[in-house]
């Protein structure tokens, strides 16, 4: 199965899933037609990336997954923090030390959100 399939097999799913049918979606795209979806579903085409960004806005979900290039849909905080943690353990830092690390990241990113409001 070629990339173009997989992306577009992943489009249909999520297109699918939210019930939404091929003229739904290209004109929450902006698009003339559904021409557009039925090729990018087929694997004819590829969207490009402003469509892909707007994909991945209407279905809440990264570019990586719209890709296929990960099955988790969206990284929420707790995943986040789980990929610093374990990117800063790859370092050489000890469990102590990780958990550190992370209280002081999420010390700084409360106050950043303070100093945005």
């Amino acid at each position: 199965m070629n990339e173009n399939n997989n992306i577009g097999n992943r489009i249909k799913f999520l297109r699918e899933s939210e019930g939404f049918t091929q003229k739904d979606l290209a004109l929450k795209l902006g698009l003339k037609s559904e021409t557009a979806i039925a090729n990018y579903e087929a694997g004819y085409s590829i969207p490009k990336d402003n469509i892909k960004l707007k994909l991945c806005e209407i279905f809440n979900c990264s570019l990586d997954y719209l890709m296929c290039k990960t099955d988790i849909r969206n990284y929420d905080k707790d995943e986040q923090e789980f990929r610093f943690a374990y990117h800063k353990e790859m370092e050489g830092l000890t469990d102590e030390e990780i958990a550190d690390a992370l209280r002081f990241y999420k010390e700084m990113k409360k106050r950043v959100e303070k100093d945005k409001k």
